[in-house]
């Protein structure tokens, strides 16, 4: 199974997960989603149904933790390519 460098629904790296990825049913660890998307094999924010609002959503608290605007939209841009919203 491939193991993916950033999740693949909010674009976080999955190096700064502190839970090191989400959860599958099953209890096993998600080489796909991090654990603030993801837990128990269930996405963690089932109002967020489209790639621009995870990409609003992310921006908001990006700039709660101090990052300017514009930054957290480059950081946020390759959203919509991401697994999660591909199809």
């Amino acid at each position: 199974m491939e193991k993916f460098k950033n999740c693949q629904s909010c674009g976080m790296p999955m190096s700064r997960d502190p839970e090191n990825g989400g959860t599958e049913l099953d209890g096993s660890k998600s080489n796909k989603y991090c654990s603030y998307c993801y837990q128990s094999g269930q996405f963690t924010s089932p109002d967020i149904n489209t790639p621009q609002e995870m990409q609003s959503f992310c921006i908001k608290k990006m700039k709660e933790q101090g990052m300017p605007k514009f930054i957290a939209w480059i950081f946020t841009r390759g959203i919509p390519k991401l697994e999660r919203w591909k199809n």
